[in-house]
């Protein structure tokens, strides 16, 4: 069901308001029952009377200096003033302490998850980049909790909370923000912004953040890609170009762009992946390996199958090949 937000102080305030309105009910009825209290300097019950025995009575502090002394004020009291009275002291008290308590509660949740977090992975931005990135994650065994989403759209963000993810409300290009993330400690930082400037700034703050972190970033046009790469970033991928290039081989080899696709896509049928180099395939070839092997990556760089330095595997290389991925439902 759709649940209303309310700030503390708002809810703090408004249950005031049922207190005053709850003291202001007392003091009519005693007011005008007056004539059956009794005070104990003689001179009748007055309407500040009957504001003092009202305020002492709810509160629980009863000083007994004026009592109810006629039945119908004692009656009055049991059915009327003790429920107000308990009515006053849960609105009132009660409210308080779980607003309270729950910002408490929060807070010491927020400050024991970014004392524990590590190697976790920063996605900032949750649009269809976004999205399709952590989809990714998930397939590749990451879970939810290690995934941190960071954005300014509310209703993303609680897409994002429906599926586990860890939530942070605001601005990426905010270092305070990106700190709530726990971008200092995080293993990846993926940023998916729709727009290039936004993107470059974010990179910029994140890297200062994190001079270690694998900063993967989109941008829309391939002249911002060199702002990106002095900014920080250590991969990044041109979604418009790369669109455009898949649109533009569909015209004639739409078939070339399905096994792309289906390459891209982790969930089933083939997939691209990443393996250390096993002790008994140290000295051969790659080409002459069980997997499909793309290439090889050496101390940071990648090596295509074909070049010369790829020829023989070394110890200590990752290859980069092609795995059959099972359906989930499959498994």
């Amino acid at each position: 069901m759709p649940e209303t937000t309310v700030s503390p102080v708002t809810s703090i305030v408004r249950r005031v308001l049922y207190a005053v309105f709850a003291l202001f009910a007392a003091v009519m009825l005693v007011y005008l029952d007056r004539g059956g209290y009794r005070d104990n300097n003689g001179d009748g019950v007055s309407l500040l009377d009957s504001i003092y025995y009202a305020t002492v009575s709810l509160s629980t502090t009863g000083y007994g200096d004026i009592t109810p002394v006629s039945e119908t004020a004692r009656l009055v009291n049991v059915l009327v003033i003790t429920p107000l009275r308990v009515l006053f002291l849960i609105v009132l008290v009660g409210t308080t302490l779980a607003v309270l308590t729950e910002r408490s509660r929060q807070a010491f949740k927020i400050q024991r998850w970014r004392s524990k977090v590590r190697d976790h992975v920063v996605v900032i931005g949750y649009g269809t980049k976004g999205r399709s990135a952590i989809s990714t994650l998930l397939s590749d065994g990451r879970k939810p909790e290690q995934i941190v989403v960071v954005d300014t759209d509310q209703n993303m963000l609680d897409s994002a909370s429906a599926l586990g993810l860890v939530t942070v409300h605001g601005s990426g290009t905010r270092s305070d923000v990106l700190r709530v993330a726990g971008v200092p400690n995080a293993t990846a930082i993926v940023v998916a912004s729709n727009r290039d400037d936004a993107a470059v700034l974010i990179t910029l703050t994140a890297r200062e953040l994190n001079p270690s972190a694998q900063i993967v970033a989109s941008v829309r046009e391939a002249e911002n890609v060199h702002l990106l790469r002095q900014s920080g970033a250590s991969s990044v991928v041109v979604s418009s170009e790369t669109a455009g290039r898949l649109l533009g081989m569909a015209t004639k080899t739409p078939t070339v762009v399905d096994m792309v696709e289906d390459l891209l896509t982790p969930e089933a049928g083939l997939a691209i992946a990443e393996r250390e180099v096993e002790q008994s395939e140290v000295g051969g070839s790659p080409r002459h390996l069980t997997d499909i092997v793309l290439g090889v990556v050496r101390d940071g760089t990648l090596y295509r199958v074909d070049h010369p330095e790829a020829d023989a595997v070394e110890a200590g290389d990752k290859l980069l090949y092609v795995k059959k991925v099972t359906p989930a439902s499959d498994r």
